[in-house]
Protein backbone atom coordinates (compact mmCIF):
# COMPACT_ATOMS: atom_id res chain seq x y z
CA UNK A 1 0.00 0.00 0.00
CA UNK A 2 0.97 3.95 -0.58
CA UNK A 3 2.86 4.96 2.61
CA UNK A 4 -0.37 7.74 2.85
CA UNK A 5 -2.44 4.31 3.68
CA UNK A 6 -0.72 2.75 6.65
CA UNK A 7 -0.59 3.83 9.96
CA UNK A 8 2.17 3.25 12.54
CA UNK A 9 1.55 2.22 15.72
CA UNK A 10 3.52 2.35 18.85
CA UNK A 11 1.74 -1.13 20.54
CA UNK A 12 3.40 -1.02 23.95
CA UNK A 13 2.49 2.29 24.70
CA UNK A 14 -0.66 3.18 27.16
CA UNK A 15 -2.06 2.24 30.39
CA UNK A 16 -3.95 -1.31 29.46
CA UNK A 17 -1.28 -1.82 25.90
CA UNK A 18 -1.30 -3.90 24.48
CA UNK A 19 -4.85 -5.36 24.68
CA UNK A 20 -6.45 -1.91 24.38
CA UNK A 21 -4.24 -1.30 21.50
CA UNK A 22 -5.25 -4.35 19.28
CA UNK A 23 -8.70 -3.77 19.78
CA UNK A 24 -8.73 -0.31 18.98
CA UNK A 25 -6.23 -0.75 15.84
CA UNK A 26 -8.74 -3.83 14.84
CA UNK A 27 -12.00 -1.31 15.20
CA UNK A 28 -10.32 1.15 13.06
CA UNK A 29 -9.70 -1.28 10.52
CA UNK A 30 -12.66 -2.45 10.59
CA UNK A 31 -14.42 0.54 9.24
CA UNK A 32 -11.37 1.80 7.25
CA UNK A 33 -11.10 -1.34 4.48
CA UNK A 34 -8.40 0.32 2.64
CA UNK A 35 -5.61 1.49 5.41
CA UNK A 36 -3.29 -0.86 6.73
CA UNK A 37 -1.38 -0.88 10.15
CA UNK A 38 2.49 -1.43 11.37
CA UNK A 39 1.95 -2.69 14.54
CA UNK A 40 5.61 -2.16 16.98
CA UNK A 41 6.18 -4.34 20.04
CA UNK A 42 6.91 -7.64 21.68
CA UNK A 43 6.08 -10.34 18.63
CA UNK A 44 5.99 -12.72 21.17
CA UNK A 45 2.60 -10.71 22.69
CA UNK A 46 1.64 -9.38 19.73
CA UNK A 47 1.32 -12.05 17.44
CA UNK A 48 -1.78 -14.23 18.87
CA UNK A 49 -3.45 -11.09 20.01
CA UNK A 50 -3.11 -10.37 15.98
CA UNK A 51 -4.12 -13.91 14.97
CA UNK A 52 -7.59 -13.37 17.06
CA UNK A 53 -8.54 -9.99 15.44
CA UNK A 54 -10.61 -10.69 12.17
CA UNK A 55 -10.01 -7.39 10.76
CA UNK A 56 -6.54 -7.84 10.90
CA UNK A 57 -5.72 -10.66 8.77
CA UNK A 58 -3.80 -9.29 6.25
CA UNK A 59 -3.54 -5.63 6.42
CA UNK A 60 -0.96 -5.88 10.33
CA UNK A 61 2.69 -6.27 9.93
CA UNK A 62 3.97 -6.77 13.63
CA UNK A 63 7.83 -5.89 13.54
CA UNK A 64 9.55 -6.68 16.64
CA UNK A 65 10.78 -3.98 19.03
CA UNK A 66 12.69 -5.57 21.96
CA UNK A 67 11.97 -2.42 24.42
CA UNK A 68 9.52 0.30 25.03
CA UNK A 69 9.39 3.41 26.58
CA UNK A 70 7.82 3.21 29.96
CA UNK A 71 5.54 6.12 31.53
CA UNK A 72 7.75 7.26 34.45
CA UNK A 73 10.57 8.03 32.02
CA UNK A 74 11.67 11.38 31.23
CA UNK A 75 12.41 12.51 27.85
CA UNK A 76 16.18 12.43 28.42
CA UNK A 77 16.26 8.92 29.25
CA UNK A 78 13.37 8.20 26.39
CA UNK A 79 15.95 9.46 23.86
CA UNK A 80 18.64 7.63 25.22
CA UNK A 81 17.07 4.57 25.57
CA UNK A 82 15.60 5.69 21.71
CA UNK A 83 16.30 3.31 19.20
CA UNK A 84 14.97 -0.11 19.38
CA UNK A 85 11.69 1.02 20.87
CA UNK A 86 8.72 0.22 19.57
CA UNK A 87 7.76 4.03 20.14
CA UNK A 88 11.03 5.41 18.64
CA UNK A 89 10.39 2.71 15.44
CA UNK A 90 6.39 3.86 15.21
CA UNK A 91 8.08 7.31 14.26
CA UNK A 92 10.69 6.28 12.43
CA UNK A 93 8.09 4.69 10.10
CA UNK A 94 6.89 8.15 9.22
CA UNK A 95 10.43 9.41 8.99
CA UNK A 96 11.71 6.42 6.44
CA UNK A 97 8.31 6.70 4.33
CA UNK A 98 6.88 3.49 5.23
CA UNK A 99 3.83 5.21 6.98
CA UNK A 100 1.70 8.31 6.68
CA UNK A 101 1.64 9.25 10.08
CA UNK A 102 2.25 7.26 13.85
CA UNK A 103 0.11 6.78 16.70
CA UNK A 104 1.42 6.44 20.20
CA UNK A 105 -0.53 6.32 23.94
CA UNK A 106 2.69 6.10 25.57
CA UNK A 107 4.40 8.85 27.63
CA UNK A 108 3.76 12.24 26.53
CA UNK A 109 6.86 13.90 27.00
CA UNK A 110 9.00 10.89 25.50
CA UNK A 111 6.99 10.86 22.34
CA UNK A 112 6.91 15.01 21.89
CA UNK A 113 10.99 14.50 22.49
CA UNK A 114 11.42 11.68 20.11
CA UNK A 115 8.97 12.87 17.27
CA UNK A 116 11.13 16.14 17.36
CA UNK A 117 14.62 14.68 17.22
CA UNK A 118 13.35 11.83 14.18
CA UNK A 119 10.51 13.74 12.31
CA UNK A 120 12.49 17.61 12.85
CA UNK A 121 10.73 20.93 12.58
CA UNK A 122 8.94 22.31 9.46
CA UNK A 123 10.85 25.03 7.76
CA UNK A 124 9.39 28.43 9.58
CA UNK A 125 8.52 26.69 12.74
CA UNK A 126 10.31 28.42 15.69
CA UNK A 127 8.56 25.72 17.53
CA UNK A 128 6.09 22.97 17.92
CA UNK A 129 1.94 23.22 19.29
CA UNK A 130 0.15 20.23 20.63
CA UNK A 131 -3.26 20.57 19.74
CA UNK A 132 -6.29 19.52 21.49
CA UNK A 133 -10.33 18.85 20.40
CA UNK A 134 -12.73 20.36 22.45
CA UNK A 135 -16.61 19.46 22.80
CA UNK A 136 -18.35 22.73 22.00
CA UNK A 137 -22.16 23.84 21.68
CA UNK A 138 -21.96 24.31 18.02
CA UNK A 139 -19.85 20.89 17.98
CA UNK A 140 -15.81 20.58 18.15
CA UNK A 141 -12.97 23.62 18.42
CA UNK A 142 -9.53 22.92 18.21
CA UNK A 143 -7.11 24.42 20.79
CA UNK A 144 -4.00 24.70 20.40
CA UNK A 145 -0.66 25.54 22.16
CA UNK A 146 -2.24 23.18 25.45
CA UNK A 147 1.29 22.12 26.75
CA UNK A 148 4.51 22.05 24.17
CA UNK A 149 5.36 25.78 24.85
CA UNK A 150 4.71 27.07 28.73
CA UNK A 151 5.15 30.51 26.64
CA UNK A 152 5.03 31.86 22.75
CA UNK A 153 5.73 35.61 21.40
CA UNK A 154 3.81 37.00 19.02
CA UNK A 155 5.36 35.22 15.73
CA UNK A 156 4.75 31.74 17.43
CA UNK A 157 0.96 32.23 17.90
CA UNK A 158 0.91 33.36 14.51
CA UNK A 159 2.19 30.15 13.10
CA UNK A 160 -0.20 28.12 15.34
CA UNK A 161 -2.85 29.79 14.14
CA UNK A 162 -1.43 29.00 10.59
CA UNK A 163 -1.13 25.20 11.70
CA UNK A 164 -4.22 25.18 13.76
CA UNK A 165 -6.40 26.57 10.56
CA UNK A 166 -4.94 23.54 8.33
CA UNK A 167 -5.53 21.51 10.84
CA UNK A 168 -8.92 21.78 11.23
CA UNK A 169 -9.67 22.08 7.76
CA UNK A 170 -8.45 18.41 7.57
CA UNK A 171 -10.08 17.01 10.83
CA UNK A 172 -13.03 18.69 11.20
CA UNK A 173 -14.03 18.84 7.63
CA UNK A 174 -14.89 22.77 7.69
CA UNK A 175 -13.38 24.32 4.46
CA UNK A 176 -13.06 27.59 5.88
CA UNK A 177 -12.18 27.35 9.86
CA UNK A 178 -12.73 30.47 12.36
CA UNK A 179 -9.78 31.43 14.19
CA UNK A 180 -10.21 33.37 17.43
CA UNK A 181 -6.91 34.46 20.05
CA UNK A 182 -7.43 33.59 23.16
CA UNK A 183 -7.61 36.41 25.77
CA UNK A 184 -9.02 38.13 28.94
CA UNK A 185 -11.02 40.51 26.76
CA UNK A 186 -12.26 41.35 23.29
CA UNK A 187 -11.14 44.84 23.44
CA UNK A 188 -8.28 45.71 21.79
CA UNK A 189 -6.18 47.02 24.78
CA UNK A 190 -6.76 44.07 26.32
CA UNK A 191 -3.86 41.31 26.81
CA UNK A 192 -0.36 41.44 26.98
CA UNK A 193 1.73 43.17 24.69
CA UNK A 194 2.96 39.56 22.44
CA UNK A 195 -1.48 38.82 21.96
CA UNK A 196 -1.80 42.07 21.04
CA UNK A 197 0.91 42.08 18.73
CA UNK A 198 0.09 38.69 17.27
CA UNK A 199 -3.55 40.62 16.87
CA UNK A 200 -2.31 43.09 14.71
CA UNK A 201 -0.11 40.28 12.82
CA UNK A 202 -3.13 37.66 11.67
CA UNK A 203 -4.94 40.85 10.49
CA UNK A 204 -1.95 42.72 8.36
CA UNK A 205 -0.26 39.80 7.27
CA UNK A 206 -2.52 38.66 3.67
CA UNK A 207 -3.02 35.32 4.85
CA UNK A 208 -5.87 33.10 3.61
CA UNK A 209 -7.33 32.94 7.33
CA UNK A 210 -11.29 33.80 8.67
CA UNK A 211 -9.59 35.59 11.95
CA UNK A 212 -12.30 37.03 14.00
CA UNK A 213 -10.17 38.32 16.58
CA UNK A 214 -9.70 38.26 20.48
CA UNK A 215 -11.88 35.43 22.17
CA UNK A 216 -12.64 35.02 26.08
CA UNK A 217 -12.80 31.79 27.72
CA UNK A 218 -16.12 31.16 27.84
CA UNK A 219 -16.17 31.60 24.25
CA UNK A 220 -14.19 28.52 23.98
CA UNK A 221 -16.92 25.92 25.15
CA UNK A 222 -19.94 28.14 23.04
CA UNK A 223 -18.11 27.67 19.99
CA UNK A 224 -17.49 31.17 18.88
CA UNK A 225 -14.36 29.76 16.47
CA UNK A 226 -13.47 26.63 15.53
CA UNK A 227 -9.76 26.98 16.09
CA UNK A 228 -8.55 28.76 19.67
CA UNK A 229 -5.10 29.65 19.45
CA UNK A 230 -2.75 30.30 22.87
CA UNK A 231 0.48 29.67 24.78
CA UNK A 232 0.99 26.30 26.31
CA UNK A 233 0.77 27.27 30.12
CA UNK A 234 -2.76 28.84 29.46
CA UNK A 235 -3.99 26.27 26.61
CA UNK A 236 -3.10 23.32 29.33
CA UNK A 237 -4.66 24.64 32.34
CA UNK A 238 -8.13 25.77 30.37
CA UNK A 239 -7.86 22.23 28.85
CA UNK A 240 -7.93 20.68 32.40
CA UNK A 241 -10.30 23.05 33.95
CA UNK A 242 -12.67 22.18 31.20
CA UNK A 243 -12.19 18.49 31.92
CA UNK A 244 -12.69 18.42 34.99
CA UNK A 245 -15.77 20.65 35.20
CA UNK A 246 -16.52 17.94 32.66
CA UNK A 247 -16.07 14.92 35.45
CA UNK A 248 -18.08 17.28 38.05
CA UNK A 249 -20.73 17.61 36.10
CA UNK A 250 -21.57 13.69 35.45
CA UNK A 251 -20.92 13.04 38.76
CA UNK A 252 -23.62 15.63 39.89
CA UNK A 253 -25.91 14.29 36.87
CA UNK A 254 -25.10 11.00 38.25
CA UNK A 255 -25.72 11.44 41.67
CA UNK A 256 -29.24 13.85 41.22
CA UNK A 257 -30.85 11.27 38.66
CA UNK A 258 -30.18 8.18 41.06
CA UNK A 259 -31.28 10.05 44.29
CA UNK A 260 -34.59 8.71 44.14
CA UNK A 261 -37.49 6.82 42.28
CA UNK A 262 -38.69 9.55 40.74
CA UNK A 263 -35.30 11.01 39.75
CA UNK A 264 -34.93 7.54 38.32
CA UNK A 265 -37.87 7.60 36.40
CA UNK A 266 -37.44 11.35 35.15
CA UNK A 267 -33.96 9.57 34.25
CA UNK A 268 -35.46 7.35 32.31
CA UNK A 269 -37.49 9.92 30.64
CA UNK A 270 -34.27 12.18 29.19
CA UNK A 271 -32.54 9.01 28.44
CA UNK A 272 -32.78 9.78 25.20
CA UNK A 273 -30.64 13.31 25.91
CA UNK A 274 -28.56 11.94 27.88
CA UNK A 275 -26.97 9.42 25.85
CA UNK A 276 -26.24 12.42 23.46
CA UNK A 277 -24.92 14.23 26.08
CA UNK A 278 -22.50 11.51 27.61
CA UNK A 279 -21.88 10.64 23.73
CA UNK A 280 -21.24 15.07 23.62
CA UNK A 281 -18.47 14.55 26.39
CA UNK A 282 -16.49 11.41 26.10
CA UNK A 283 -13.55 11.94 25.76
CA UNK A 284 -12.92 8.69 23.84
CA UNK A 285 -15.07 10.13 20.76
CA UNK A 286 -12.51 13.45 20.84
CA UNK A 287 -9.20 11.41 21.71
CA UNK A 288 -6.02 12.58 19.91
CA UNK A 289 -3.85 15.27 20.15
CA UNK A 290 -0.88 16.16 17.73
CA UNK A 291 2.18 17.86 17.82
CA UNK A 292 1.92 20.07 14.75
CA UNK A 293 4.47 21.84 12.90
CA UNK A 294 6.89 18.87 12.01
CA UNK A 295 8.36 17.29 9.09
CA UNK A 296 5.61 14.01 9.62
CA UNK A 297 2.58 13.22 11.36
CA UNK A 298 2.40 11.80 15.05
CA UNK A 299 -0.53 11.91 16.55
CA UNK A 300 -0.37 11.39 20.41
CA UNK A 301 -3.84 9.17 22.61
CA UNK A 302 -4.68 9.69 25.82
CA UNK A 303 -2.93 7.01 27.70
CA UNK A 304 -5.58 5.74 29.62
CA UNK A 305 -7.89 5.92 26.30
CA UNK A 306 -10.20 2.35 25.87
CA UNK A 307 -9.89 0.75 22.10
CA UNK A 308 -12.51 2.92 20.83
CA UNK A 309 -10.67 5.96 22.45
CA UNK A 310 -7.50 4.48 20.36
CA UNK A 311 -9.47 4.20 17.35
CA UNK A 312 -10.76 7.44 17.20
CA UNK A 313 -6.94 8.44 17.48
CA UNK A 314 -6.08 6.32 14.45
CA UNK A 315 -9.17 7.92 12.57
CA UNK A 316 -7.26 11.20 13.36
CA UNK A 317 -4.03 10.31 12.06
CA UNK A 318 -5.30 8.33 8.73
CA UNK A 319 -7.44 12.31 8.07
CA UNK A 320 -4.31 14.18 8.22
CA UNK A 321 -1.87 11.78 6.51
CA UNK A 322 -4.52 11.60 3.66
CA UNK A 323 -5.17 15.42 3.61
CA UNK A 324 -3.18 18.33 2.43
CA UNK A 325 -2.55 20.14 5.69
CA UNK A 326 1.11 20.36 5.37
CA UNK A 327 1.41 21.70 2.38
CA UNK A 328 -1.15 24.17 3.49
CA UNK A 329 0.97 25.10 6.50
CA UNK A 330 3.85 24.95 4.49
CA UNK A 331 2.37 27.62 1.97
CA UNK A 332 1.04 30.38 4.31
CA UNK A 333 4.33 30.11 6.67
CA UNK A 334 5.91 31.08 3.44
CA UNK A 335 3.66 34.50 3.06
CA UNK A 336 5.16 35.52 6.64
CA UNK A 337 8.20 37.75 6.46
CA UNK A 338 10.55 38.05 9.52
CA UNK A 339 8.90 40.73 10.43
CA UNK A 340 5.78 39.20 10.34
CA UNK A 341 4.21 41.06 7.40
CA UNK A 342 3.35 39.07 4.36
CA UNK A 343 6.53 38.32 2.11
CA UNK A 344 5.97 40.59 -0.91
Amino acid sequence: MHPKQTLSVDAMGGDDAPGIVIDGVAEFLSARPDLSVLLHGDEALLAPLVAAKPAMAGRVTVLHAAEKITSDMKPSQALRRGKGTSMWNAVEAVKDGRAGASVSAGNTGALMAISMLALRKMEGVHRPAMTAVWPTLRGRTIILDVGANVEADAQQLVTFAIMGEAFARATLGIARPTVGLLNIGSEEMKGHEEVREAHEWLRAAGLNIDYRGFIEGDDISAGEVDVVVTDGFTGNVALKTGEGVARMLASRMRDAFTENLVSKAGAALAMGGLKKLRSLMDPSNVNGGVLLGLGGISVKSHGGADARGFARACEMAADLAGSDFQTEIAANLARIGTGGVAAE
